[in-house]
């Protein structure tokens, strides 16, 4: 199956945040947007980007410990989901998962890969990687629609 793909490149923090805040913008209710990356390619900027975009001035921070955060100042509810340390995908139902999953507002979730089997089908995926050869601060951020 051919799939949607829109590539951004980014050299800075500020450049991931801002690719966040625009994605943002073109979200709509209901849509799930999985992101995947590994520690320290700017998951939690682009996070904060994404929310920036939605309309929270709130801080927001990658949450690690408690799985979900909810943000509900924007123009529509913000589920933030950091899977990270989720034991099976029953905790996923204990938290709400499938409550949030297509409902009012959009849900991110980072380290996706750790629930694949409960993603939606047409979720969209943002993959962001390093690539030193092009600096330390480089990322290519890849965003797909299956």
């Amino acid at each position: 199956m051919e799939k949607d793909c829109r590539v951004f490149e980014s050299f800075s923090a500020e450049e991931t945040f801002h690719i966040g805040e625009m994605l943002a913008g073109e979200c709509e209710r209901g849509q799930v947007y999985s992101l995947y990356g590994d520690l320290g390619t700017g998951k939690t900027v682009f996070s904060q980007g994404f929310a920036k975009g939605l309309g929270i001035n709130e801080p927001v921070s990658s949450p690690t410990f408690t799985i979900l955060k909810e943000y509900h100042e924007g123009r529509m509810p913000f589920y933030h989901f950091d899977v990270y340390r989720i034991g099976s995908e029953e905790e996923m139902d204990d938290i709400g998962y499938h409550d949030l999953v297509g409902g009012d507002g959009v849900c991110l979730i980072e380290w996706a890969e750790l629930i694949k089997d409960i993603l939606p089908s047409d979720c969209i995926n943002v993959v962001i990687a390093k690539d030193a050869e092009k600096g330390f601060d480089y990322r290519r951020i890849e965003v797909s629609i299956l």
